[in-house]
Parts: C-alpha cells; structure tokens; sequence
C-alpha cells in the first residue's frame, strides 16, 4: 500500500509541467506551440533563453529528487529510487499537461541526486564534457546515462544499477526520433559562445 501511495504522488511531482508553466507565466509563451514542441528544458534554452531554460531544469530535477525523497521523509520501508521512477513516468506523461512532457534526462538526474549526490555531480560533469565536445544535448544526455550505468557497477550497487539501466533505456527510447538526426546530421548543435 506504501509503495502505491507514494508512486502516486511521484507521478503527480513529475506531472508539474515546469516549462509549461515556466513559458506561460513568464514569457506567455505555450512552449509546446514552439521548437520541437517538448515540455523539457532543452526546449525551453532555445525557444525562452538561458534564464528561462535554467529555471527548467532545476525545477525538473528537483522533481525527481523531492519524489525520491518522499518516502525518506516519511521513514517508511520503501525503496526510494523506484518511487523515483514514476516521477519520471509523470514528467514524461503529465497528467497536467495531456500526457505530452519531456524527455525525462533532467528528472532521472534528480532521482540519483536524491541517494547519491556524488554520482549526481558526476553526471553533470560528464554531461557537461560531453556537450562541449559534441555540442548535441541529446547525444550529452545519452553519454551520461551510459557513465552512469557504469559508474553504478563500479559501486557495485545493485539497486542503482537496475534503475540507472532502466533510466538509460528510457533515456535513449526517448531520444530515437534524436539518434536519427544525428546520423543524418540533421540534430541540431548548440552554439558556444
């Protein structure tokens, strides 16, 4: 019963539509009406700016990292990485925003950082060398799941290890429309300043 309980207000945390709302009240912009049309941050950086996609992706990964935290908070006997995953399940299909979200790489950081915010600034640095190298955020996003993966082994921690894989496989599920235009050279790059 705990599981269920906490599963649903999971999803309901990654249901918040961040740049939904961000677009809206902000800019009164509805971002899905731009770009690529994704409730994410990657969307948000290039239809609303820096500020506005900022703001984006920590309101989303908080979202995993208050999901994950939840049932910590209550002290109940409940794996909290798993209750993480449904708020993934919710940012991808909010239930606020007609079942239409993002692509879930910002909200799956959350959850690690929510259990191990060592391996959580790690992803941000490997995400961050990776983009720099390549200058594609998807293909940034998909390098990280896979150190994660890794990195999961080396800690030779079996719970992370099962979610950060299902994490990376949703990650890469997400992004196939992605992986496409990359190998077509049609994905776009950001641009360094």
């Amino acid at each position: 019963m705990e599981y269920i309980i906490f599963a649903l207000i999971a999803y309901v945390l990654g249901s918040i539509p961040s740049a939904l709302i961000v677009g809206k009240v902000g800019y009164k912009v509805d971002i899905r009406e731009h770009g690529s049309g994704n409730l994410g941050a990657t969307n948000t950086f290039r239809v609303l700016g820096i500020k506005a996609g900022i703001i984006v992706t920590l309101a989303d990964i908080l979202k995993g990292t208050a999901a994950t935290l939840v049932p910590l908070f209550f002290q109940a006997d409940v794996y909290p990485l798993i209750i993480g995953l449904f708020a993934v399940i919710g940012h991808t299909y909010p239930i606020f925003a007609k079942f239409k979200g993002g692509k879930a790489v910002a909200t799956s950081g959350g959850i690690i950082l929510g259990v191990n915010p060592l391996l959580f600034f790690v992803m941000i640095a490997s995400f961050l060398i990776s983009l720099y190298i390549t200058k594609y955020v998807s293909l940034s996003s998909m390098i990280t799941g896979v150190i994660t993966v890794i990195l999961s082994i080396v800690f030779q921690d079996i719970g992370l290890i099962i979610v950060s894989s299902a994490l990376t496989i949703f990650v890469f599920y997400r992004h196939k429309e992605n992986i496409k235009r990359i190998k077509n050279k049609t994905e776009p790059k950001i641009k360094w300043m």
